[in-house]
């Protein structure tokens, strides 16, 4: 990337530089507000805001007692949102996640009780050990926005972010998600154990381990969806994007995949990629924010070849082969 080619890309934004300042502001200090909760991990922090203001689901992948709960608390805390955690077992029905229907007596009236789901930020605790069914329930109104139930339709709301969990140790009696249903979720990341030094302060704070009660608001839902409405606008020069298409046919073309990155895929990549350069203060996307992104946006899309999973191939490495071999654009059209 050179300087030029920055300035021709800078000079067709359709955001303002002051209004990507301004929300680089506001997205670092969300940033730092969640950090407070979740020590040493402001990469991951990072990740879910992008999340939030590209309008996708995040998934994590990790271990019991990771932080998840309190990485899906704290950013609701920081939003003034509201929040709800599903903990999903075999035995959850749709109806748990969306509501029911019942018959008011008294009120001679079929009324409706929303369930979880109607939440701002809504925590699924290991999705993968409800039936698919059950995860087909979450898995519609994370697309749609909106539930039908006894022919009735209700729209959830803006902000709506789900956060659904994985855990990779323990498998057996778990239904994992099928790869048209991994496509639904925007980035996946895992928060892992925090270093020694965050470690002693977590520790030390263990007597109230609930860090986010103690968080202040920054923004509201309504912000949020000013903010996100926004940097939607960020300029993406064609460069940028042929970019991205040729990355994801670059992923299609591995001889090790069975299946490369789809279409929504590229799409929820431009999406990311303009939260992203927003965030550093830029009215305009980078190659290089598409490379930083490439691995949480589209790792867990991409399905290898069963051969090429026994040699020990994986989708990281297909991503980063994809990185290697496709030029990056040096300047804008």
């Amino acid at each position: 990337m050179t300087n030029e080619g920055a300035r021709v890309w800078a000079e067709q934004g359709s955001v303002g530089v002051s209004e990507a300042a301004n929300f680089a502001s506001v997205f670092n200090s969300l940033v730092e507000n969640v950090s407070l909760a979740l020590l040493d991990k402001r990469e991951q922090v990072r990740l879910a805001l992008v999340t939030l203001f590209a309008g996708g689901h995040l998934l994590l992948e990790d271990a019991p007692g990771t932080g998840k709960t309190a990485l899906a608390r704290a950013l609701a805390a920081s939003l003034d949102a509201t929040h709800s955690r599903i903990q999903f077992t075999p035995d959850l029905l749709p109806s748990d996640i969306t509501g029911v229907t019942m018959y008011n007596q008294k009120h001679d009236e079929w009324r409706f009780h929303r369930g979880p789901v109607f939440a701002q930020i809504v925590l699924a605790d290991e999705i993968n050990r409800a039936s698919p069914k059950t995860q087909s329930a979450l898995l519609e109104v994370m697309g749609e926005g909106q539930i039908t139930v006894a022919n009735e339709t209700y729209a959830i709301g803006s902000p709506f972010m789900v956060i659904a969990t994985q855990n990779p140790v323990e498998q057996a009696g778990t239904y994992p998600l099928p790869e048209a249903q991994l496509d639904r979720f925007l980035v996946k990341t895992s928060l892992g154990y925090p270093e020694r030094a965050a470690m002693i302060e977590v520790l030390a704070g263990s007597a109230q381990p609930d860090r986010s009660t103690k968080l202040s608001p920054l923004c509201s839902g309504a912000d949020v969806q000013g903010w996100s409405a926004l940097v939607a606008q960020n300029h993406v020069d064609r460069a940028v994007l042929d970019y991205v298409a040729a990355l994801a046919e670059a992923t299609r073309e591995d001889e090790s995949v069975k299946l490369g990155v789809s279409t929504r895929a590229a799409i929820g990549m431009v999406r990311c990629a303009r939260v992203w350069a927003a965030a550093q203060g830029r009215n305009y996307v980078l190659p290089d924010d598409v490379k930083a992104l490439a691995g949480p946006v589209w790792e867990h899309r991409i399905i290898l070849d069963p051969d090429a999973v026994f040699a020990g191939t994986t989708t990281a490495a297909v991503v980063a082969h994809a990185l290697a071999s496709v030029p990056a654009p040096v300047g804008g059209n």
